[in-house]
């Protein structure tokens, strides 16, 4: 008998706080009922800062490692993790997998299905390569997001438009599409284009799903992480010294609020649509609390990116052969061909000043060099970059410009994991469980065993074993 599917969606940071009292205020129905119909888990990420961070915890709840085991801590490293995650150990047991969207990834070849990476990530690639202009396009408008046109000319949109037409876009999505053009006014209203982005992800998951019928698959959406980490201070104004001007309130006042209501109405799509005869996991990873620890002072963080990276690069005097790969916000991975240039590159990063602090945090591991801007205060319109040692020097917004708005949500090792049984078997569990768990529960309900790696005991529910059937 063919096992049942399962669909894992990963709702990246939302918090437990924040569901519950939007759920008691009736803004979240479809969570409402998911919530009332699964075996609802608080998980611990069992890390503190600087090891609590999606890139970190997702790695773990793939691999059932914790990060102490898997080492994975950049953005685009998890590649490097050559142990299995749950979908290749499905897949050479000759079951069907869709991973959409998952923060990252890997994968064995041959995989008995499909792999969209996130849009961070530059390795692996998708697979099939059919889904290359789909995650180009994704990629460029997620990495470039903070600029107020994306890199990207008329053929990219009528690529990426014909791709969409093949693969299920809806008259929906479409409509959204227009009422999110007529709503913009220069700035006004640009940063809900994020949730066009989660439509036009569910359009394309739902076409492959059909298309497949996978027995495994997840589907990842971080839009309403950035929500909180931005617009916090909007939800919740009198937490913060630095208050939010009138005009910003009037906008951001109920962004968190709208990521929430977008992210209800998608597990209502899936209820509806995948839920009779499946097993329908939401996960969230961690969650985000009110960020409070830069007001003192900063009054907020604020954060950098440079224009161009390779103008950025060329000003610090690096010169060899390199690849440049953004990655979140100011973030970035420089790839050399050899150590000694990638040695050098990261001194003369490390060399870049504004008055006497050091502009870039830099990591080396070999050919790569890591970095990203760590000046987190306001700075003045006539601020001067440095580059320590020499006569070089530049005003600092012609290499960087400023994202706009301040950072004020910040990650909570608490997470939320309520699981859809097809029997609608409601419990609330008490305590908190273990990230590591997740792998090997999944692994249990499709009968595969789990690796020696996966330390992780699966979740019982009720005194007896999870399981599919």
């Amino acid at each position: 008998m063919d096992p049942i599917p399962l669909i894992l969606l990963e709702f990246n940071e939302l918090s437990p706080v924040l569901m519950q009292r939007f759920i008691r205020q009736g803004e979240l129905p479809n969570f409402k009922i998911m919530y009332d119909e699964s075996q609802v888990f608080l998980t611990d990420a069992e890390e503190k800062p600087p090891y609590l961070e999606p890139w970190i915890q997702w790695v773990s709840v793939h691999s059932g490692m914790r990060y102490k085991e898997h080492g994975v801590f950049h953005l685009g490293d998890g590649f490097a993790l050559k142990e299995r995650r749950i979908w290749d150990l499905m897949s050479e047991r000759g079951l069907r997998v869709w991973i959409c969207g998952s923060m990252n990834v890997r994968y064995d070849l041959p995989l008995n299905g499909y792999v969209l990476p996130d849009p961070w990530t530059q390795n692996p690639p998708p697979h099939p390569t059919g889904l290359m202009p789909y995650f180009r396009f994704v990629q460029r408008n997620v990495q470039e997001h903070t600029r107020d046109r994306a890199p990207l000319g008329a053929l990219d949109y009528i690529e990426f438009l014909g791709f969409m037409a093949r693969h299920g876009l809806s008259p929906s999505t479409i409509f959204a599409i227009l009422r999110q053009i007529a709503a913009e006014r220069g700035r006004a209203n640009r940063w809900k284009r994020a949730f066009i982005m989660d439509r036009l992800q569910f359009d394309l998951f739902r076409s492959v799903y059909r298309r497949l019928k996978p027995h495994f698959s997840t589907f990842f959406l971080n839009s309403t992480a950035h929500m909180q980490h931005m617009y916090w201070r909007n939800l919740e104004p009198e937490l913060f010294k630095r208050q939010p001007a009138a005009a910003e309130q009037e906008e951001f006042r109920h962004a968190v609020l709208l990521g929430y209501r977008e992210m209800d109405r998608l597990i209502g799509r899936f209820r509806r649509l995948f839920g009779a005869g499946s097993i329908i996991i939401f996960c969230t990873a961690l969650s985000q609390q009110p960020c409070l620890i830069y007001e003192e002072g900063l009054g907020g963080k604020v954060v950098y990116r440079p224009r161009d990276f390779e103008a950025l690069l060329a000003f610090a005097g690096i010169n060899g052969r390199h690849r440049v790969e953004p990655v979140m916000a100011g973030e970035f991975h420089v790839y050399f061909e050899n150590e000694r240039e990638a040695t050098e590159a990261r001194q003369r990063l490390l060399d870049l000043r504004v008055g006497e602090q050091r502009v870039q945090h830099v990591e080396q591991k070999g050919t790569d060099v890591f970095g990203g801007c760590i000046v987190f205060e306001e700075l003045p319109a006539d601020a001067t970059l440095r580059l320590a040692g020499t006569d070089r020097a530049a005003p600092f917004f012609e290499i960087f410009y400023r994202i706009e708005g301040r950072k004020s949500g910040i990650h909570h090792p608490d997470g939320m994991l309520w699981i859809r049984l097809p029997d609608n078997s409601h419990r609330v569990h008490e305590g908190k469980v273990s990230l590591t768990s997740i792998a090997p529960t999944i692994l249990r309900m499709f009968g595969v065993p789990r690796p020696s790696t996966m330390r992780g005991d699966p979740l019982e529910f009720g005194g007896r074993p999870a399981a599919a059937a």
